[in-house]
C-alpha cells in the first residue's frame, strides 16, 4: 500500500487559470518528489478596469511518500 501526502498551494499567473495551475505543479516538483495528481480548490482573479490581471489558483498536490 503507498502512503501519500497532499500540499495545498497557491499560484497565480498573468495568462490564466491553467497556466497558474501549471506554476503551482512547476514550482512544487522542485522540492517534492512523486507528485500523482493535483486537485483545483478554488479559482480567483484580480480585475483592473474592465480587465483580468491576475489569474490565482489553491491547489490540492498529492504525492507517494517513499517507505
Amino acid at each position: 500500500m503507498a502512503v501519500m501526502k497532499v500540499l495545498e498551494i497557491m499560484a497565480n499567473s498573468d495568462k490564466s487559470w491553467e497556466d497558474a495551475v501549471k506554476n503551482a505543479v512547476k514550482t512544487a516538483a522542485k522540492s517534492v518528489k512523486n507528485i500523482k495528481s493535483v486537485y483545483v480548490k478554488d479559482q480567483t482573479a484580480n480585475i483592473e478596469g474592465d480587465s483580468i490581471t491576475d489569474y490565482r489558483v489553491i491547489v490540492k498536490i498529492t504525492f507517494q511518500v517513499d517507505a
